[in-house]
C-alpha cells in the first residue's frame, strides 16, 4: 500500500483511535488525526480505558506526562486492545531521562503487547538497553548505529520500532524503511513527535502491514510539514499551516514528495 493509498483508506474508514497521551500535547494529537481523517478519542480514566479500547481500531500510549496511576490505566487499555487484536503504539517519550520513565516503559513492554515502539534516537536506544541519556524529552547523543539498534529491538520485542529524526528509521527486523521527509521547523514546535505517534496509530488502524503503515504515516505527516513550512514565517504560523496542509493533502503532493526507501 502506497502512502497516498494508506491515507485514502484512513479518510474513507475514519478509524477511532484511542489515546492515553501527553497532557502537554493532547490537543495537537487530537487535531492532527482529525484533519487527516481519523476519529481521535482521549479517555484517560482507568474506569473506562479498557472499554474505550474495546471499540477502537488502534490505541496510542504516550508517557510524556506519566504518573504511576496513569500507567496502570494504560495497561488496562493495552490489555483490552490486545484482546481485540488492534495495534498498540507506545511513544516512549522521555525514556532515558529518569528512572521512573524507564521503569514504566519496561512495565508496559513486558506486561502488555506493544506493536509499535516510537521514540527519538536516545529514547529508543535506552529502551534497547544502551547507556544513553535523554535531555528531558529531547534526544541525546547515541554512539551506536541507529539502524542496528532499531532492528535489534524490533527482533527482541517482535514489534515495529520507529526512530524519528532527520531521517526516520522504521523496522520490524525483516523489513526496514527510511523516511527522508520533514523540515527543520518541526524541531521548534512542542508536540511534533507526539503528533507523529498519533498519525502512526491512525495509519496502522487501516493497514495491517504495520511497518509499512508507520512509514506511510510519517511520510504523509512530514510532507504536510514541508508544505506548511513554505507558507510560514516561524513556529506559530507553521503549526497553524500544518493542520491546514494535512487536511488538504492530495495525491499529487504525496506521490511527488514521498521519500521512502526500503533498505534490504
Amino acid at each position: 500500500m502506497s502512502p497516498y493509498e494508506n491515507l485514502s483508506k484512513l479518510r474513507q474508514i475514519k478509524p477511532l483511535v484511542h489515546h492515553l497521551t501527553n497532557w502537554v500535547t493532547i490537543y495537537d494529537c487530537a487535531n492532527i488525526l482529525k484533519v487527516f481523517g481519523a476519529s481521535p478519542v482521549m479517555a484517560h480514566a482507568s474506569e473506562e480505558a479498557a472499554e474505550m479500547a474495546g471499540i477502537a481500531s488502534a490505541l496510542v500510549l504516550n508517557i510524556g506526562t506519566l504518573t504511576p496511576e496513569f500507567v496502570e490505566a494504560m495497561k488496562l487499555a493495552a490489555k483490552s486492545a490486545n484482546k481485540k487484536k488492534i495495534p498498540v503504539v507506545l511513544d516512549v517519550c522521555g525514556a532515558g531521562a529518569t528512572k521512573l520513565r524507564d521503569t514504566k516503559c519496561f512495565e508496559l513492554l513486558y506486561q502488555t503487547k506493544i506493536d509499535v515502539i516510537k521514540g527519538n534516537a536516545s529514547e529508543i536506544a535506552r529502551i534497547a538497553g544502551e547507556r544513553v541519556a535523554t535531555k528531558g524529552v529531547d534526544s541525546g547523543k547515541v554512539g551506536k548505529n541507529l539502524e542496528t539498534i532499531a532492528q535489534g529491538l524490533a527482533k527482541k520485542m517482535k514489534c515495529v520500532v520507529v526512530i524519528t529524526g532527520k531521517t526516520d528509521i522504521i523496522s520490524d527486523s525483516k523489513k526496514n524503511y527510511l523516511v527522508n521527509n520533514g523540515c527543520d521547523l518541526m524541531a521548534h514546535v512542542v508536540g511534533t513527535g507526539c503528533m507523529a505517534a498519533s498519525v502512526i496509530g491512525g495509519f496502522c488502524a487501516v493497514n495491517p502491514d504495520l511497518v509499512q503503515a508507520a512509514a506511510n504515516g510519517l511520510c504523509c505527516y512530514e510532507i504536510a510539514a514541508e508544505l506548511a513550512a513554505k507558507k510560514s514565517i516561524g513556529p506559530g504560523s507553521f503549526k497553524e499551516k500544518l493542520f491546514d496542509l494535512a487536511w488538504k493533502l492530495g495525491k499529487k503532493e504525496v506521490d511527488g514528495r514521498a521519500r521512502i526507501t526500503e533498505v534490504k
